[in-house]
């Protein structure tokens, strides 16, 4: 006998019998709401034996469940249906739960059409098996390793912002809090434990931050057993974490316990770390064999604990219900559950890979219309900067321009990341805007990208359209599973429903002379470029940055989309072009209403040997080849694709038609870079003499050989001459 159904027969025969584990009777519990509770509590557990039963007939696509973890009903109970709640894998009872506060939800038919992967699922479509409601308040979640925290704090953080700022899409009202859940081996993740120490190091600061913390510790994470005590151990005394304890296990004392950690949260809007004692029956998953690593002593005792249990014998104790009647509502819960399965197989599946794709790009919103900034708020903000706006700036500048002026027009961008405030940037690119805009929307956050990334997707699931900033493109490594994982995902995951825009800005790329070798000059931009859906910028000139920036945050504020804007380091100062004090890279600022278009690439010159088809510093290295190449005779063009995700495949074929031949020049490494898809673009279009110039697959050096695995002008023309040659 599988232990699954071990369980189910033990609490039919124990319940029958009245033979329940001990301990004391429930106290400042109504018998309706106990009873309330229960029936949760029963309903996730009929759900768990049903997703086995379809599992096992072909029809089902997930096991892992949610008993022994059905405490989580008083957790909810506890809660307001306004305060997000980012659930653990193991919640179903919470869902419910909160389902039963709410009205006109059919939370088993919804749950079971998760299950079933069926394309009428009301949170994914069909796309997987998450818990999570729009009308619920509970955004999905596929994480197991607790990558959720660092966004909850994010959402946590938004709720006093929001009352302040109001931005136009605002979903949590001011006296709300965020509530996340997680397992207690996830709790021992670089990801969680980020995430509690940024939240301990912002309460610390007496910065509101009314987030609630749910540890449901079963003691082992799949097979690891998590060692006793570990938990209380290492969350009891965390500053600037108020600690709470109770068994999980008794849905009485949950609820008690529960109502006072969320009255603390609530009340002080500090966080706290709610920690359940709860038990995990019949292993991991449905294919999980816990017998193979785990002493049938200790499975049976957790059996013998089963929450159920507990839950009849409080129901007694308060005179709410018999054991009988228990056992009655337990028992037509599952008939309700088999009979809506039957019904739920029924309903189609997504088929196609259109079908699958439909939620990847999230739907677009109405956005309130905002007023040009009047010429007496752009004198305020940019004093003496507007008369240098006549004259020719470099990068930097230009970039720093637009977003002032984005931030005076909406008021609902957020500025965040390390040292974007006081110190202006590691490059000065955000110069000022402390000063202009104030703490509340020039956030300098703790060194932790992670936690830069979880904020800006917790402000954009409350109205805001958060801009942070990672200082360097590897540094992004250090946390691109927020991006990959978790920001990327949501509109897909949720059938739309969620989303979280944002313009994450990177300083990125190479060509720094002589400064900080690999970790400050990375060309590597693979990790983003296969990500779906995502938007990648990557401007090489100041003017054109400027519009850029604009495109991508309309982008983000109106079609919801997420969007990682590249800037080259090398470009923010660079001045000159052709020799020195020629000027003739810098540009003067552009109209506040201009923009560049996703998907609009740059044309220079009108050449037609040979195309350069390229982007950020490859840009001005192609202008130096192509003054190069006329003197031999060659006439170039430069292309610019400015967009590297999507590709804008049409636009560069259109761009290169009457050219010869085309040379793509990148300074992303051969491997994994965008030259590998425009080769493949130019030989699908069938278009003969393509090649490319790029760099190594090497790390950069510091010191003068900074450039060496990077294209140069040199190498640049001597390819374009070698392919030219080949027409002769």
């Amino acid at each position: 006998m599988d232990r699954a159904t071990f369980v189910h027969e033990n609490f039919i025969r124990r319940t029958s019998a009245g033979d329940f584990p001990d301990g004391a009777p429930p106290a400042g519990v109504s018998a309706e709401t106990l009873l309330a509770m229960f029936r949760a509590q029963c309903l996730s557990r009929q759900l768990d034996l049903t997703s086995r039963r379809l599992q096992k007939a072909g029809q089902g696509y997930y096991t892992i469940g949610s008993s022994g973890h059905e405490g989580m009903a008083a957790v909810a109970k506890a809660l307001q249906v306004t305060d997000m709640a980012f659930l653990h894998y193991r919640d179903a009872a919470f869902q419910i739960m909160r389902a039963m506060q709410v009205p006109n939800q059919t939370p088993a038919k919804d749950i079971l059409l998760s299950f079933a992967a069926a394309a009428d699922d009301p949170i994914s479509g069909g796309r997987h098996k998450v818990l999570g409601s729009a009308s619920l308040n509970i955004p999905p979640q596929t994480s197991t390793i607790a990558s959720h925290l660092p966004k909850a704090v994010g959402a946590a953080y938004s709720i006093g912002l929001a009352a302040r700022l109001e931005p136009d899409h605002m979903r949590l009202p001011s006296d709300a809090i965020a509530v996340c859940t997680f397992g207690d081996a996830s709790a021992n993740h670089s990801t969680a434990q980020g995430a509690f120490n940024t939240a301990a190091w912002t309460s610390y600061q007496s910065v509101p931050l009314p987030l609630l913390f749910v540890c449901e510790d079963n003691g082992i994470g799949i097979s690891v057993p998590t060692p006793k005590g570990w938990i209380s151990a290492s969350f009891s005394q965390r500053p600037g974490l108020e600690y709470f304890a109770c068994n999980g296990l008794d849905m009485a004392e949950t609820l008690r316990v529960a109502e006072q950690a969320a009255h603390y949260v609530r009340t002080t809007r500090k966080p706290a770390f709610l920690h359940l004692r709860v038990v995990r029956l019949y292993g991991h998953a449905g294919s999980d064999v816990e017998t193979a690593y785990r002493d049938k002593a200790a499975i049976e005792a957790d059996e013998a604990n089963d929450p159920l249990l507990v839950s009849v014998r409080l129901l007694q104790q308060a005179g709410a219900c018999s054991p009988h009647d228990a056992l009655e509502i337990y028992t037509e819960t599952g008939a309700d559950c088999a009979r809506l399965a039957a019904e739920v197989v029924t309903r189609p599946r997504l088929k196609s890979a259109s079908d699958v794709a439909a939620s990847l790009i999230p739907p677009r919103r109405v956005c309130a219309s905002q007023a040009v900034p009047s010429a007496r708020a752009r004198h305020a903000a940019f004093g003496n900067d507007l008369r240098a706006m006549s004259d020719p700036q470099p990068m930097a500048r230009l970039i720093n321009w637009a977003l002032t002026d984005l931030m005076l027009t909406y008021g609902e961008i957020v500025v965040a990341g390390e040292d974007v405030g006081r110190k202006g940037g590691v490059y000065g690119v955000t110069q000022k805007l402390l000063a202009r805009f104030g703490r509340n929307r020039v956030v300098d956050t703790l060194l932790d990208e992670q936690s830069i990334f979880g904020l800006a997707i917790g402000l954009a699931h409350n109205g805001f359209v958060p801009m942070p900033e990672i200082q360097f493109l590897a540094y992004l490594h250090n946390a691109e599973d927020q991006v990959r994982g978790e920001a990327a995902t949501l509109s897909f995951f949720s059938n739309g429903q969620y989303t979280n825009p944002m313009v994450i800005r990177i300083a990125g790329l190479g060509y720094q002379k002589g400064f900080g070798g690999h970790f400050h000059n990375d060309n590597s931009l693979a990790v983003l470029r296969d990500i779906p859906g995502l938007v990648i910028a990557c401007p090489s000139r100041g003017d054109e940055a400027a519009m850029m920036l604009r495109e991508a945050v309309r982008l983000a504020r109106e079609e919801q989309r997420v969007v990682v804007f590249i800037e080259p380091i090398a470009l923010y100062p660079m001045r000159d072009l052709h020799a020195e004090g020629d000027g003739a890279w810098m540009s003067r600022y552009p109209d506040p209403d201009r923009c560049i278009r996703l998907g609009e690439i740059g044309v220079h010159g009108d050449g037609r040997d040979v195309a350069l088809v390229t982007y950020g510093n490859g840009r001005f290295l192609s202008e130096q080849a192509r003054q190069a190449l006329l003197e031999v005779g060659i006439r170039a063009r430069v292309i610019d694709l400015r967009w590297l995700a999507p590709l804008p495949g049409d636009a560069v074929l259109a761009a290169t038609k009457d050219c010869a031949r085309v040379l793509i020049v990148d300074e992303c490494r051969r491997t994994g870079s965008q030259s590998e898809a425009l080769i493949t673009l130019f030989h699908e279009a069938e278009r003969v003499g393509a090649a490319r110039v790029a760099a190594e697959d090497c790390f950069i050096a510091t010191g003068p050989a900074y450039a060496a695995t990077l294209p140069s002008v040199a190498g640049i023309v001597a390819a374009a001459r070698t392919l030219c040659a080949a027409d002769t």
